[in-house]
């Protein structure tokens, strides 16, 4: 397989940095487009008299579609370069976005959040973009700073209920799809692949399977499942969940949540740049460890300040987590790969946030309480905590004694 030269030969830090620009915001934008139907869920559920659980299925298709496209994206990506992936991607979510804007059914509100996951599947588009012009000791921190384009999800909690109140339900579905038109556009004008990148010319099969089976991509996606599932789950369960156990008002529940993804969301370039200073399996490692206790102590739903003080402290770790694991992948899977491979491990993520808050629902039906389900994520971050330090950590430090 050829492979590009892992510093981008021929990269200067204008190039560098208008590449990481155009990446993150075009991220963004996606992310917001990807996120738009979760805040209108209870427009929808009031003007088509949907049940709780319609709406959670309309919620969560995008999410699945995007998660299992990242493997498709990033499999492109390695084919054809990040610059016209990217703004072709966000041109087709142009057509998704106006669509849902005109949908008043709820079969074509399905049939439009099915193509939306196109939007959230553009991730795995722009780790190999940005990841090729960079060189391995400064990926982590710029992979970290891409990843703060998962800020569009806030975006649009905050940005989509207003501007449908404000200006009509079709509002935000406009606006959006002009930023992604814009998106696209631009990519594909200002864009450029970094230097010496070489095509993959494998077929996609072939790509995937290898990056598959490869041990690395195995371990980073279970990683990525819980750190980002994580960040993800609580992203949109916390609002619930605040609700149920402590009685705040919605908009109160919301804006905690809110601050919960913000974050996290600049925790994740500090994860990168602690990767590129200390190694990403260390940074992962103490992340998980902070992830178990602030669990435990949140399972036992203590007073607000200690529960606030908790919950943002996952936050940070999980944000520091999600940097790591990046930082991890840049340099252990070789360039030509990174597509292919951060494709399996951004839909492990993805899948990732989609089960916990079903389990969660679940628990709190059947017992009344959350202390279970957040006593499972304890327990789950413990074992990857352990593996990550004993296996990974160690793997990392007998490898650069080596060198």
């Amino acid at each position: 397989m050829p492979a590009a030269p892992p510093a981008a030969t021929g990269t200067t830090t204008a190039g560098r940095a208008t590449a990481l620009t155009l990446a993150t915001l075009a991220f963004a934008v996606n992310f917001w487009a990807w996120a738009l139907l979760s805040p209108l869920g209870p427009v929808y559920q009031e003007s088509l008299g949907l049940t709780a659980g319609a709406v959670s299925v309309l919620v969560a298709i995008p999410v699945i579609v995007g998660s299992l496209g990242r493997i498709v994206l990033g499999a492109l990506t390695d084919r054809y370069g990040g610059r016209l992936v990217f703004g072709v991607a966000s041109l087709i979510g142009v057509i998704p976005v106006v669509f849902l804007a005109f949908a008043d059914t709820y079969p074509l509100l399905l049939v439009g959040g099915l193509l939306l996951g196109i939007t959230g599947a553009t991730f795995a588009i722009g780790v190999p973009f940005v990841n090729a012009w960079f060189p391995p000791e400064r990926r982590g921190l710029a992979l970290g700073v891409f990843g703060m384009g998962n800020i569009g999800t806030a975006i649009s909690g905050f940005a989509t209920p207003w501007l449908a109140d404000q200006f009509g339900r079709r509002a935000p579905f406009y606006v959006v799809a002009a930023a992604l038109a814009v998106t696209g556009v631009v990519f594909l004008l200002v864009g450029r692949d970094a230097p010496g990148t070489k095509p993959a010319a494998e077929p996609f099969l072939k790509r995937f399977t290898d990056a598959a089976r490869m041990r690395v991509t195995v371990e980073l996606a279970g990683m990525y499942a819980l750190t980002f599932g994580g960040f993800v789950a609580f992203g949109v369960y916390l609002p619930l969940y605040l609700e149920s156990v402590y009685g705040l008002t919605v908009a109160d529940a919301a804006a905690r949540s809110a601050g919960f993804v913000v974050l996290a969301t600049l925790a994740r370039p500090v994860g990168g740049w602690l990767s590129d200073r200390i190694g990403g399996e260390v940074v992962l490692s103490y992340a998980l460890a902070v992830v178990v206790v602030c669990a435990i102590v949140v399972s036992f739903a203590p007073g607000m300040p200690v529960a606030t003080a908790g919950f943002l402290a996952m936050a940070v770790a999980l944000g520091l987590g999600n940097g790591a694991v990046f930082a991890v992948l840049g340099r252990a899977v070789p360039v030509a790969m990174v597509g292919s491979a951060t494709g399996v491990v951004g839909a492990a993520g993805g899948l990732g946030g989609f089960l916990p808050p079903i389990v969660m629902g679940l628990i709190y039906q059947a017992t009344g309480s959350y202390a279970i389900g957040l006593m499972l994520l304890a327990a789950v971050a413990c074992g990857a905590f352990v593996y990550s330090w004993f296996v990974l950590r160690a793997r990392a430090r007998r490898s650069s004694t080596d060198r």
